[in-house]
């Protein structure tokens, strides 16, 4: 049935992104200059990019379903359903991209002091402030418990020393939220959830080379880094209860590249690359019945994730849906690519051409191999599915 006030809401909210949205923010992202990160230092690359974050963030539509008092939209699940409805029809691109938004936000919200909240949820959701995880260490991967960074107690402070490793833009962050141990007796009882700021004393970061030809990781250092005990999170000793809270908005989050820009656009890219037959297919069969088989695919996650959306903003998902998600989307972003790198053939290998865009597709490609590996390994979110959803003997 009908409701008239969301058909009210849908129509308005229609006009307002046609008024709004610069038609340079409706085109497809081609370069990392074409995502928003905001931040201090942000330097957008064109002025249609910054009218349109600050148009949105005026809305709170950065954040559609935040509170409206920490600079969201304070939108009901209805509601911003139909706002990415809407953008996703025009092809308007996200106004920004933040692990703000996407871990810490949802984690401040959920564990946060009244004061943290209003001191950061408005901050992020405005674009202000860009934010790295400080989790994964060179000895404390998959078992991130294991970490070893200690915050030692300096009264009104700790004093942070060690090591992480993975640090996604380590280098052009300004804050961190970060895993320390706090405690020895217990491997997950000891660790507090910490956030602080990338320019204090004691911080350093190095970028790490990928075979990508990128360095979007960094190694990060501390050394005696002072942090004041306000900027805690939770509870001393019980930031593993944040940590995982966070993990599950992380693979959220990381199983959306399986959506891509649309299972379209990879036909697009394969018929500029191979051409067409008489009748407009694809003149490649094989590979035409390779993508109609992802293209089913995609379409059908695409629907789960709007479903698990939908459940997860009533209150109704699993808590080890978010590694169901994540598992598949990686393995469907990896697909896609693979198959993007068949239709071009010899040509998309090309690594530093101008035809090439500096070989956007092989780095693009590459860089898809760490899908399955970042925010938890797909073995580690496979036992998960097999424990929590499967309940399989022995998992």
């Amino acid at each position: 049935m009908a409701d008239p006030a969301l058909d009210k809401f849908r129509a308005e909210t229609r006009a307002w992104l046609a008024a709004n949205c610069p038609p340079a923010m409706r085109q497809p992202i081609r370069s990392d200059s074409d995502v928003c990160w905001g931040g201090r230092n942000f330097a957008p690359s064109c002025p249609e990019q910054k009218q349109w974050l600050d148009a949105m963030a005026s809305r709170g539509w950065t954040v559609p379903d935040w509170p409206q008092a920490y600079g969201g939209g304070g939108l009901s699940p209805a509601e911003a359903k139909i706002l990415r409805e809407e953008m996703k029809a025009i092809g308007a691109r996200s106004p920004l991209y933040s692990f703000g938004i996407s871990m810490l936000g949802p984690a401040l919200l959920k564990y946060g002091t009244e004061a943290q909240k209003l001191e950061h949820l408005p901050r992020i959701a405005r674009g202000e402030i860009r934010w790295c995880q400080g989790y994964s260490e060179p000895n404390a991967g998959s078992d991130l418990a294991s970490l070893a960074t200690i915050a030692e107690d300096a009264g009104d402070d700790y004093l942070v020393t060690g090591q992480k490793v993975w640090t996604s833009y380590a280098d052009k962050a300004d804050w961190i939220f970060c895993l320390v141990r706090t405690s020895r007796d217990s491997k997950q009882g000891g660790i507090s959830f910490l956030l602080f700021d990338m320019a204090s004393p004691g911080v350093s970061t190095r970028p790490i080379l990928l075979i990508s030809g990128y360095s979007p990781f960094c190694e990060t250092f501390f050394d005696q880094v002072r942090v004041p005990k306000a900027n805690r999170i939770h509870d001393e000793n019980k930031g593993w209860d944040v940590a995982k809270y966070l993990l599950g908005h992380e693979r959220e989050m990381i199983s959306g590249m399986g959506l891509g820009e649309g299972p379209d656009t990879l036909v697009a890219g394969a018929i500029a690359a191979i051409g067409t037959e008489a009748d407009g297919r694809l003149a490649d069969p094989l590979l035409r019945a390779d993508i109609a088989r992802f293209q089913v695919r995609a379409r059908a996650f695409a629907a789960m994730s709007e479903r698990f959306i939908d459940e997860l903003k009533a209150g109704r998902a699993h808590p080890a849906q978010p590694s169901m998600m994540k598992y598949y989307g990686t393995e469907l972003n990896k697909d896609r690519h693979e198959l993007m790198m068949a239709a071009g053939g010899s040509e998309a290998l090309a690594w530093d051409s101008q035809a090439s865009h500096h070989g956007a597709a092989a780095r693009s490609w590459l860089r898809t191999k760490a899908n399955s590996i970042e925010g938890g390994t797909s073995e580690i979110q496979l036992n998960i599915i097999a424990k929590r959803i499967l309940d399989l003997p022995g998992a």
